[in-house]
């Protein structure tokens, strides 16, 4: 018969692996959302700049910097969070930013003007930046170290199923007309379908639990918490190229999902071709990138981060080509991969780098700063479109960045030796 202590030591193991599952679904099915009022403003543009009756007459230019207003929300709600995760713990944080997200995208749908559709955007982002920063600590202080990159892949790639989402929701909704608003107020529907689960179910991190007490008392009292780590060595370089890492990422995933329909309208595709490119370039992000954490997780996530990133180049070269249907979905499927799904793999190696005292700034952080690039890439091809640039032109300009983040991950450095207390909390044992 089993003694008292393993029957304990099974107890424990039941209760994490419900936790963990918890913490994965829930963190997943909030970044749903996330992806989900990123892709949804691509599918709603066409609408909104052929039909000024919606919220004004809007040029490309204007749409392209009307995308971007969500994306500094994103920034500074991403950077706000990573000081207070630290401190003040997980939970609480993505609990409010489920909140603060889901009233936000409700109040959008009834935006009457650009200057108030900004705004709400702006205050969405706010929101939808704290959860982004947040999960990526919370999955990797609960996930076994030979699962973290596969777990935080699953979590991350709620993104692109929510962009899938957005996709198969423009095509069921037709955004033209008033419809955008019912596309847009979808995206408040973790207000009632998952905040009330994660309130009941989602724990706080018991590694940031034990660290803040230890570091209060114990050896580790002088050691650097939250952002203030990530400006001394030895994380000052690797945060810095981090950064850039995830900017390559984020300008290659906001421009495509923000332009690509229309720039493939632009190229003679039908409106439902152009849509359904968005669902492949999101599914093969989801699967890709699912495939590639697996990988990750044998051989390391730079490696293969920067291996995605060569292909998201080769294949966006191809794009304007003039390739036939069987070839240019699977090519637009591998550039998914390549762009998305590279960054999902990057919030995934950015979690996994930093010792627990700085993991929600170090991740706050890179999807703070990194959101600098989402902002970049739809005022780009906003920008091309308005001059009357062709697709060729565009899709060059975001191979080059693909190229750019290939370089910019070779020199990642080894993750430094966390301190003693993060590596004996990591094995599950008091230090």
């Amino acid at each position: 018969m089993p003694d008292n202590t393993e029957i304990t030591d099974e107890i424990t193991r039941t209760k994490r692996g419900r936790q963990l599952t918890w913490v994965v679904a829930l963190s997943a099915l909030a970044l749903m959302f996330d992806g989900y009022d990123l892709v949804v403003y691509g599918t709603v543009l066409p609408t909104l700049m052929a039909d000024p009756g919606q919220i004004g007459q809007l040029s490309a230019g204007q749409a392209g910097t009307l995308g971007s207003y969500a994306l500094v929300g994103v920034l500074v709600g991403a950077l706000s969070a990573g000081a207070v995760s630290d401190r003040i713990g997980r939970r609480k944080v993505v609990l409010a930013s489920i909140t603060w997200f889901s009233l936000g995208m409700a109040a959008t749908a009834f935006a009457e003007s650009i200057a108030v559709f900004g705004t709400l955007r702006f205050l969405t982002g706010l929101g939808l930046g704290a959860i982004l920063a947040t999960v990526g600590a919370l999955v990797a202080e609960f996930a076994p170290p030979e699962r973290k990159n596969r777990l935080n892949a699953i979590v991350y790639s709620g993104i692109p199923a929510g962009g899938v989402a957005a996709s198969v929701m423009a095509l069921i909704i037709d955004p033209s007309g008033s419809n955008w608003r019912i596309l847009m107020a979808i995206g408040a529907a973790p207000l009632v379908l998952l905040l009330p689960f994660a309130i009941a179910k989602l724990p706080e991190s018991q590694l940031w639990l034990d660290s803040r007490g230890q570091v209060a008392t114990g050896p580790a009292a002088q050691e650097a918490v939250g952002f203030s780590a990530l400006a001394r060595r030895p994380l000052a370089f690797p945060t810095a190229v981090l950064g850039l890492m995830s900017f390559s990422g984020l300008l290659l995933t906001y421009g495509l999902n923000t332009w690509l329909p229309k720039i493939m309208e632009d190229n003679g595709y039908g409106k439902a071709y152009a849509l359904t490119f968005l669902l492949v370039l999101n599914g093969g992000a989801i699967v890709g990138g699912l495939l590639a954490s697996y990988v990750a997780d044998r051989t390391g996530a730079k490696k293969v981060v920067s291996t995605t990133f060569v292909l998201a180049g080769c294949m966006l070269l191809l794009l304007p080509l003039g390739l036939p249907l069987s070839v240019l979905f699977p090519a637009v499927a591998i550039a998914g991969v390549g762009t998305i799904g590279t960054q999902v793999l990057i919030y995934g190696l950015v979690a996994n780098f930093y010792p627990t005292r700085a993991r929600g700034a170090g991740v706050a952080w890179c999807a703070g700063f990194g959101r600098l690039g989402g902002i970049v890439g739809p005022i780009i091809g906003g920008a091309l479109v308005a001059a009357g640039v062709g697709g060729t032109t565009a899709f060059q300009i975001f191979a080059g960045v693909a190229v750019l983040g290939a370089v910019v991950t070779t020199v990642v450095p080894r993750s430094p030796e966390e301190p003693v207390l993060d590596v004996a909390l990591e094995d599950g044992v008091p230090a």
